[in-house]
């Protein structure tokens, strides 16, 4: 988000994209084509996809896939009522950030659509496999039984390790730019949410072995069209999206619809979560701002104090 604490872009993607660019072609201008000087689209730049739309369609919209001009006008009017009139803290709260820091947006996406998701039609993520349900129940469990015996009960966000950002990309509630660099070996997907950097490798090298697992999946890349599709495998269960397993297979399409407007697709298949495949899309819209590093302190300051708030919990059980 725009009102974060940051001061540089993360070194890191500067380092790979250095590496990555020996042999980058240099851009066209934009103001004469809107694609690299080897005929691709032209991807980079900074994209945001902050918007309001819902993830999942709102069961008050039923079977309505799109609003009318009208609708999405009171649907923005009615977002900003909301968000200005913030409620209260409840007695006993420590806080939490308050509505100055999201930036979600204000408008719906273009396409007026009534939620991200647009396959299955009902704009619903498909139930969880038996199995799934399962597992969630008893990592559930554990949680309530094991909420800090260490700094692993606690999540990933809590730590400052990873945010789910990525992939796929999604909306969060603040820092919503995504940085795209193109070079002829290799793209990378540079998410502002805690500053991950995602190397989609160009030059038709297969997948790693299926034993090998990274946070962010392994990814291969090729052009159909005008249309960049990345194929990712070989995800880690510590990083689910949405609960994913590790055999989630993940392919996003990335448009350029126009010189403002990055049409932003993927498909989620992994049988041993969800019943079915489905399809979320996000436009994604061009900004001339510049993206931060992300500055997570949490990892530092409240998980110490998480820890030892537990440690004096367990003591006084002991004195009763």
């Amino acid at each position: 988000m725009r009102r974060h604490l940051g001061l540089i872009l993360a070194t890191s993607i500067a380092a790979a994209a250095a590496t990555l660019t020996a042999q980058s072609p240099r851009l066209a201008p934009r103001a004469a084509a809107a694609k690299t000087v080897d005929g691709h689209p032209d991807l980079h730049g900074v994209w945001t996809n902050a918007t309001i739309t819902p993830f999942e369609r709102p069961a008050a919209l039923a079977d309505k896939a799109f609003l009318t001009d009208d609708e999405a006008a009171q649907f923005e009017r009615r977002a900003a009522t909301t968000r200005d009139e913030e409620a209260p803290p409840r007695a006993g709260d420590v806080g939490n950030y308050n509505q100055f820091w999201f930036d979600s947006g204000d408008r719906v996406v273009s396409t007026r659509r009534t939620s991200l998701v647009v396959d299955p039609p009902d704009g619903r993520v498909p139930a969880l496999t038996a199995a799934a349900r399962a597992k969630a129940a008893a990592r559930n469990a554990d949680n309530r039984e094991h909420p800090a015996d260490g700094p692993e009960n606690r999540s990933l966000q809590e730590r400052c390790l990873s945010f789910n950002a990525g992939p796929p990309i999604n909306l969060g509630p603040y820092n919503n730019y995504v940085r795209l660099f193109e070079m002829p070996n290799a793209v990378i997907i540079f998410t502002e949410m805690i500053h991950d950097a995602r190397i989609v490798w160009m030059d038709g090298r297969p997948h790693l072995p299926p034993h090998v697992k990274l946070w962010l999946g392994d990814s291969r890349g090729h052009w159909e069209g005008k249309t960049l599709v990345v194929d990712t495998t070989n995800f880690t269960e510590k990083t689910g999206f949405r609960g994913s397993s590790d055999q989630l297979h993940l392919i996003e399409r990335f448009t350029r619809v126009d010189a403002g407007t990055l049409q932003y697709e993927y498909t989620v298949d992994d049988p041993a979560t969800f019943t079915k495949p489905w399809t979320a899309v996000l436009p994604m819209t061009r900004s001339d701002e510049r993206m931060y590093e992300y500055a997570c302190q949490e990892g530092n300051y409240a998980l110490p104090d998480i820890l030892r708030g537990a440690r004096y919990e367990e003591k006084q059980k002991d004195r009763r």
